[in-house]
């Protein structure tokens, strides 16, 4: 993959078209080093995306074919690769923002839906398609997509692994939007600039109080709100914003 850094903003590219951007237990302790490298005080945001005709197609299946390991060992692969991927996007400091120009299946599903936005060209598609090879989703499928899309919503995916449209995927809620292929990247970058005029601290807490809070009892997550607004109250954010309502000017953040 490619990784590069301009403008406060990281954009990570798959860069594995010959096997539309298949993931292997290699490949994906480097996206997850990626993502553990971004922080609020250089980043605003990070784009993930991939090169050629597809986002990702999931795990690679024809590396799954040599596969030789004990229950145990499976586990720890699992966990620490494709597990860790999803942990480095959910609790990244910094949003992260998916653009989808074609096919994103299989672990590629699961890493749109664990992005905090995400963008599709109106020819892309998606499929949970783990079952079509007798597994159950991974990189957080199983976390994210009830949350996102609803549980009959998930299960329907889940269980039948059926592709479905640009479309029908941000009726789901899986995408944010679906637009023709020569706006993506304009919709992508408009995306970037809100969150790079937005203070990068306050959304991080935002993030991770979100997160925390989901399927908490509503008690628990009051207290976790409060925590998080109580950090809010003590930043630089904080005090310009106040400063400009007050002023009548347009908060300029750092």
């Amino acid at each position: 993959m490619r990784v590069e850094d301009t403008d406060g903003v990281r954009r990570i590219t798959f860069d594995r078209p010959r096997v539309k951007n298949a993931f292997t237990a290699e490949t994906a302790p480097e996206l997850a080093d990626a993502l553990d490298g971004l922080a609020a005080e250089t980043h605003d945001a990070a784009v993930l995306t991939g090169e050629g005709d597809a986002f990702s197609a999931g795990g690679d299946v024809e590396a799954m074919a040599d596969r030789d390991e004990t229950a145990r060992e499976a586990y720890d692969r699992v966990r620490e690769t494709l597990g860790r991927v999803a942990e480095s996007v959910l609790t990244a400091p910094v949003p992260v923002v998916a653009r989808v120009d074609g096919d994103a299946v299989g672990a590629g599903l699961s890493l749109v839906a664990a992005c905090d936005f995400a963008h599709a060209s109106a020819d892309a598609r998606f499929a949970a398609s783990f079952v079509n090879v007798g597994l159950v989703p991974d990189l957080g499928g199983t976390v994210t997509l009830p949350r996102l899309v609803g549980l009959r919503a998930a299960k329907e995916l889940a269980f039948t692994g059926d592709l479905v449209s640009a479309d029908r995927a941000a009726e789901l809620g899986l995408v944010n939007d679906a637009v023709p292929a020569t706006e993506l990247d304009a919709t992508v970058e408009r995306t970037v600039k809100r969150l790079a005029s937005r203070p990068t601290e306050t959304i991080a807490l935002a993030k991770e109080a979100i997160h925390a809070n989901l399927g908490r009892p509503w008690r628990d997550g009051l207290e976790r709100e409060a925590q998080a607004q109580t950090l809010a109250y003590d930043t630089d954010a904080h005090e310009e914003g106040v400063a400009a309502f007050v002023e009548d000017r347009c908060p300029e953040f750092d």
